[in-house]
This record gives structure tokens, sequence and C-alpha cells, in this order.
């Protein structure tokens, strides 16, 4: 990891900076998949699906229900309990975010009120490549079903043997998914986008995914579908204090790189004895990781800076803006209130982000690549339409009348007046 100390405001511009790419190779592919997923629906997504993920899907993409039986007795007891824990806690802190509705006499006579609709078709994409990740299912398709979403369509990449790993058709029948399809990438997002023979077209699609799938999303989300949020390679910021353990932190940071080559590390620390003690047991904990090569890969693109300060430290944090943030200080719950930008928070030695990641009932598809500083993760309210209503009576349109006359005609738009007018004299005949 590079190592910054005591940073002038040229070095937190560096460290604060994501890697960027060359985004017009990539565009031009994404379009070409997506035009031809728009044009021929299955077949082309069948044919893609043999180029991408060398899967013969000879019987069709949609999950039937034997392969939905068959998935549910090749997973232990053990980590359905597990999922069904995951899925109870995540459903708990999603139904506290339900929205009651609001009504307002603005004025007298007129009564505005809102209240939540759900979006009735929502798709969700479930990365299935280095990592199947089933907990992503029960991170999107849970508050999809509390929300009260009629449709939830759920699109995933193949096993080699065009089967769907058998955990996340699992994660999948307990979060109450309606429709599971085997497809991957950019041919996911364009058949959820556009719909094909197979696969309903969606309003809104969700979830994470590589470069190729951020940038379908992005594309599509121009005049075809609404998006859940801009995304980027996974990301995590540690703040640590001398009271920090080095293990602790040295297992967030790999928890983190472990996720793709791609994905960034950022330790924060007031102590310069913590660096050398972190980065042995960065060394030690590296050589026990499967994916110790993907992990290896991401550390050297992240960094560790020693600051004078708490303050700075948490300066640097909201500048950067994480999609992850751990605070390993000796007052985390304090400084947490002084956060501003980040996805997560997660407060105190023993509150690793994996548990954000999957149990502890908070929503792990957050904004990364800086987008913490506008946009929240995804919640109960990503899944619906906030729709606003009105009723005016007589006595209102004598309170506001007026005041809409005189504003439509300074902005030159004098049929909204006449609109106005012709009720202003029926109330007043």
């Amino acid at each position: 990891m590079n190592i910054y100390r005591y940073p002038t405001e040229a070095d937190v511009l560096e460290i604060i900076a994501r890697p960027t790419k060359d985004a017009a190779d990539l565009t031009a592919i994404v379009a070409a998949v997506l035009a031809r997923i728009k044009n021929e629906g299955d077949a082309a997504v069948i044919d893609y699906e043999r180029q991408f993920d060398h899967v013969e899907l000879v019987d069709g993409i949609a999950v039937t229900p034997p392969e939905f039986a068959v998935a549910e007795a090749a997973v232990s007891d053990e980590l359905k309990a597990a999922l069904n824990l995951a899925h109870d806690n995540i459903a708990r802190f999603h139904e506290a975010q339900r929205y009651g509705g609001i009504e307002v006499e603005t004025a007298p006579g007129v009564r505005c009120w809102q209240r939540s609709v759900p979006i009735e078709r929502v798709g969700l994409y479930v990365p299935g490549g280095t990592a199947p990740l089933f907990s992503t299912v029960l991170m999107l398709a849970t508050p999809a079903r509390i929300a009260g979403c009629k449709d939830v369509v759920l699109c995933t990449p193949p096993q080699h043997d065009g089967s769907v790993n058998p955990a996340i058709l699992v994660a999948a029948r307990i979060a109450g998914v309606s429709k599971v399809f085997k497809a991957g990438g950019v041919q996911a997002i364009g058949a959820m986008a556009y719909g094909t023979q197979s696969v309903p077209k969606v309003s809104k699609i969700f979830g994470p995914g590589n470069q190729f799938v951020q940038a379908a999303k992005q594309l599509v989300a121009l005049t075809d579908v609404a998006i859940d949020m801009p995304a980027g390679p996974s990301e995590v910021a540690v703040i640590a204090d001398e009271t920090a353990d080095a293990a602790f932190v040295a297992s967030d940071l790999l928890s983190q790189a472990e996720h793709g080559v791609d994905s960034q590390v950022l330790l924060i620390t007031t102590s310069a004895d913590f660096i050398s003690a972190v980065e042995a047991e960065v060394s030690t904990q590296l050589e026990a990781l499967p994916r110790k090569e993907i992990a290896t890969a991401a550390l050297a693109n992240s960094r560790i800076v020693l600051v004078d300060s708490i303050d700075e430290a948490i300066s640097l944090s909201n500048r950067y803006a994480p999609e992850h943030l751990i605070l390993e200080t000796a007052d985390a719950e304090e400084l947490a209130e002084r956060v501003v930008n980040a996805g997560s928070v997660f407060i105190g030695h023993l509150t690793p982000e994996s548990a954000g990641d999957y149990a502890s009932g908070t929503n792990h598809t957050l904004p990364t690549n800086g987008w913490a500083t506008a946009y929240s993760g995804v919640n109960l309210d990503a899944f619906c339409c906030k729709i606003t209503f009105q009723n005016i009576s007589p006595e209102g349109i004598r309170s506001i009348g007026r005041a809409v006359e005189l504003m439509a005609e300074a902005e030159q738009l004098d049929a909204h007046k006449h609109a106005m007018t012709l009720r202003k004299l029926k109330v007043e005949s």
C-alpha cells in the first residue's frame, strides 16, 4: 500500500482521486450489445451467454421450478439458517423505514398530501462472476417485497453447467423473487431494460456489477429505465487511532480488497507506530486468502495516510466520501456524528464491514466512487415513488387564485392563467 505521511493539499487531491478509465471504447462495446438485445431479445441473450460466460443455454434462460428444487437440496441447513437470519434482520431494518405519508392544509381551502406508492416491477442484477453474491439477493429483494413491488425480476450469470448458484436461488425463494433468469453482464441489463420474449421489461434496475454492467445501467438510464445509483469498484476507508487492533484493521482492509482488483482501500491513522503493525498483519493474513492475487492487486492501488489529528482524519474521510467507513477509535460514537459523506458507517472495534455486507440489517448496496456526497444507499424509498395530491375548495380558489393568475401572467403563460380565471369566475358567480 502507498503511504502518505502528513499529506499536503496536493497529496490529499491524489488520495481522494479514484482510478479513471477511458470510457469511449467501453461505451461503444456496451452500446452494441444493448442494441442487439433490444432488437433480438432472448436469442441475443443466449448468444452473448455463449460468448461471454461460455455457457450453452439449450433450455432457455428462465430458471424452472425443478431447478429451484435441486438448489434447495444442494444448500446446507446451516447456510439456510444463516440466510434466514440475515433476511429477518434486513426485513426488520427496512420495515422500520415505512413512510406513513403527510397531509397539510397549505392555505385555507387548499389541501395537499403525499403518499408512497411501490414501483410495480423492478429488476435486480446479482453478480456471479468471481463470487456468487447471494447476499445481494436478500439486500435487494427483501425491501422490494416490503415496499409492495408486484413483480421482482432477478438476472444472474449462470455457472458453466448452465445452472444458477444454488445459494442464489435459495436466497431468491426466501426473499420472494418472482422470476429468475440466467443472464449476466450487459445482456442482463439490456434484457430488463427493454424486455425480451422471456424477461419482462422493468421500471427500475438495482444491483452492483463490473465496469460493463455499470456502463450498461447508465446507458439504459438515459432513455429506457431508472437505476438505483451510479457506482464503481467497491471501497472502504478506515479511521484508526492508537486504540485500534491492527489485526482487526488489516482484516477490514483485506475484506474489501478481495472483492476485485479495482477495489480500493484507505487507512487513515493518527499513529505512526500503527502503520507498521497493520502492514505486518496484512502480509500475514493475505497469505491465507484464497483470493490472494485479487487482494494483492487491489492493495497496490490503495493508501495508508498518517495525519496529525482525528479532526484531520474525519475531514479527509468526508472529502473522500467512501462507500464504507469504519471508525476504530476511542471516541467512535462521537466521531460518527461528524460524518457527512459516506455510504454506510461501522462504529467501534467490534463492528466489521462484513457485518453490514451480510446480516446486521443495513443494506450493502451503496454509492461508490465519491457518489456518497449526493446519493443514499438502497433503502425502502428506492423501491417507491412518492406521489403528491391536492384538492382545492371554493375557499381555496379565493385563497390562492389571484396569486396563481399574477404569477402565470408574469411568466407569459396565458393558458395557465386562464385555467385559474375560469374557476374564479365559477366560484364568484
